[in-house]
């Protein structure tokens, strides 16, 4: 998940540093960038994770304001005569989290972000005029390192661009912004995530199975018909399960609940899978509607039960998908025109919307390596 960073601005005065700490804090900010002195202030209004910059006293400490990373420092000829390198290597050895400040005012210092953020577990770029390619740049160079992207915005639309910049985005956005709306705005755009790609599949099986463990999933949000969660029994494939979102004859509707399936099941995350098996209240899950667009909710609780299965398969060209959900009228796939298709009306031929993945996982995360699945 996009972190969301909020400046606490030191020349604000102590009730507009209260206000804004305490809007932070009820909208759902990850971590708040303070000075030192504003600390016991912070402390007395909520637990929130504290960036403190040039002190060790918070709970990430913020090195390069006041240094190399905005110009008052001219920088060094190489890294290893970098002040601001030793300041965050003693950071490090005293077991702190560390990010980098850098103000973006050539390009010596966009080369310079990059080479000292490999050493940090943020950086925290400030462009003077940064727009796409900067960032681009810093996402390109930082690929394959642990370093994690937060850029400092001061309106909405240029945290959507960072959000969005070369598809991964950023990790994150430090908010230059004082108004709860704004702040609020941003929030919401966070929670969703962007769209996928669902294509239909012909369904090539459809096979009753034994009993067995499946998984209910009661969100903290309720879904419409057509949305829904993506469960597959191979990573290469996942079936978009629709919410209870119908009502039936034989009960009520529950339109914050997806009956996803067995507990063995991938269930599609925004940057990883889990088995169905590992949720738990407070998990994160991603809904998807029928055309690909995500949001996500968090779990209120997932029921395991044993309940009589069915196993559903499609193909294509030569490969196959499969899915083992619950056996009940209740439990639906979403057709490839949005409508859903019951468990006790599915048949050989019909069409389901799918997310085709690219293969195989370790540990949740997709590799590049040849998994056989079957």
């Amino acid at each position: 998940m996009k972190e969301i960073w909020l400046e606490i601005d030191s020349i604000l005065d102590e009730g507009a540093k209260k206000e804004l700490i305490i809007d932070g804090l009820e909208l759902g900010v990850d971590v708040i960038a303070i000075e030192k002195e504003d600390l016991a202030l912070s402390s007395k209004l909520g637990d929130i994770k504290r960036a403190t910059y040039n002190d060790t006293s918070g709970d990430i400490t913020i090195i390069g304001r006041g240094g190399e990373g905005d110009g008052t420092i001219p920088l060094p000829k190489g890294l290893n005569e970098s002040v601001d390198l030793k300041s965050v290597r003693e950071a490090k050895e005293r077991g702190k989290e560390v990010s980098y400040y850098v103000l973006l005012k050539s390009k010596e210092h966009e080369k310079f972000s990059i080479e000292i953020g490999k050493f940090c577990d943020y950086l925290i770029v400030i462009g003077e005029d940064w727009k796409i390619v900067p960032a681009e740049n810093i996402i390109a160079g930082l690929q394959g390192s642990n370093t994690k992207i937060i850029m400092g915005v001061d309106s909405v639309d240029d945290a959507k661009v960072a959000f969005e910049t070369m598809e991964r985005g950023v990790d994150g956005v430090l908010l230059h912004i004082t108004g709860r709306d704004e702040i609020k705005d941003i929030i919401d755009m966070r929670a969703s995530s962007g769209t996928l790609e669902l294509r239909p599949v012909k369904v090539s099986l459809v096979e009753n199975v034994s009993l067995g463990d499946r998984v209910c999933i009661d969100t903290c949000t309720m879904m419409r018909e057509g949305e829904g969660m993506l469960v597959g029994s191979f990573s290469s494939g996942f079936f978009l399960v629709q919410a209870e979102s119908k009502e039936s004859e034989y009960a009520a509707s529950r339109p914050f609940r997806v009956n996803a399936g067995a507990v063995y099941s991938y269930i599609l995350g925004e940057e990883k899978t889990n088995y169905l098996s590992e949720l738990c209240g407070g998990s994160d899950v991603m809904i998807v509607n029928s055309k690909g667009e995500m949001r996500r909710s968090a779990v209120g609780r997932a029921k395991i039960e044993k309940r009589p299965l069915i196993l559903i398969e499609a193909k294509i060209n030569k490969e196959k998908i499969q899915v083992i959900l619950q056996n009940a009228e209740t439990v639906n796939l979403v057709g490839a025109d949005g409508k859903p298709i019951s468990m006790a009306e599915i048949k050989e031929g019909d069409e389901v919307l799918a997310y085709l993945g690219k293969g195989g996982r370790h540990f949740g995360v997709s590799i590049d390596e040849t998994i056989i699945e079957r």
